[in-house]
């Protein structure tokens, strides 16, 4: 294991840092393997009651990391399929975990980074961030995390920004739902801790069952998560090995505008 992610022990709190900055949190297979293996290792921790997530630097996280994508973008569709699928079980992993778990959101999200604040149980974010599901911009669409994305926001609004692609503000995240809070970044710090002292007056078993009846009442079953998975797994490897997919990655990856643009 490398240092993608960093994970340290405050109390009994498991504080889990994507350890990127340097591309502002970036996803590749290693971050995604490291946070799945750091999650598991908490949820199996009888010690850990809490999870806090967050990012390094002045960035939450940028999403797919561009080497990461170059490399993908060459792959067959069977090993696209391949590591769509890890990317759906963090995510899953995340959305399950049968402890409660913070997103900090430091700084701004994108992509795959939204699906980790919407997977989250808490979400609280510097009011500066900014935040995108541009996936449409390049020929492809955000598959794997969609299932948490739609359940934090609604249908609606995920129809809107599923096809714009557009960058939006704390305030917006916030109105419809991605955020439970959004503060000044030098008052981010207290309002975790915030929300930390709450969630440790609360018993571990009623927590665990409170969350499970939740997802289930909402509707987010673990087997039927488990099928979507698979399906959205095999559209985005469709997608990313199409002639749309693999023209729209090439010029995001060249850094020119793609054909459909102007």
């Amino acid at each position: 294991m490398t240092d993608s992610v960093l994970c340290e022990r405050r109390g009994a709190v498991a504080w889990l840092t994507l350890n990127r900055a340097q591309i502002h949190n970036a996803f590749d297979d290693a971050l995604i393997a490291e946070l799945t293996a750091a999650l598991d290792a908490a949820a199996a921790d009888p010690a850990v009651r809490a999870v806090v997530l967050t990012g390094s630097g002045s960035c939450f996280s940028a999403g797919a990391d561009l080497h990461w994508m170059r490399r993908m973008a060459d792959a067959g569709e069977q090993e696209n399929r391949d590591d769509a699928l890890r990317l759906a079980r963090l995510m899953r992993t995340l959305q399950f975990l049968p402890k409660p778990t913070v997103a900090r959101v430091n700084g701004s999200a994108y992509g795959g980074g939204v699906g980790l604040v919407a997977c989250c149980d808490i979400a609280i974010g510097a009011d500066s961030a900014k935040f995108a599901l541009s996936e449409v911009k390049l020929g492809l669409v955000p598959a794997v995390i969609s299932p948490y994305v739609i359940a934090a926001i609604g249908l609606r609004e995920a129809r809107r920004l599923f096809l714009t692609g557009e960058v939006f503000d704390a305030a917006t995240a916030l109105r419809i739902g991605l955020l439970h809070a959004s503060v000044a970044p030098t008052e981010l710090d207290e309002a975790i801790e915030r929300q930390l002292y709450l969630l440790a007056k609360a018993g571990p078993l009623a927590q665990r069952e409170a969350k499970q009846l939740a997802l289930r009442i909402g509707g987010s079953d673990l087997a039927q998560v488990e099928r979507i998975d698979a399906a959205n797994a095999e559209l985005i490897a469709r997608l990313r090995v199409s002639e749309e997919g693999q023209h729209g990655l090439g010029a995001f990856l060249d850094k020119h505008a793609p054909r459909w643009v102007g």
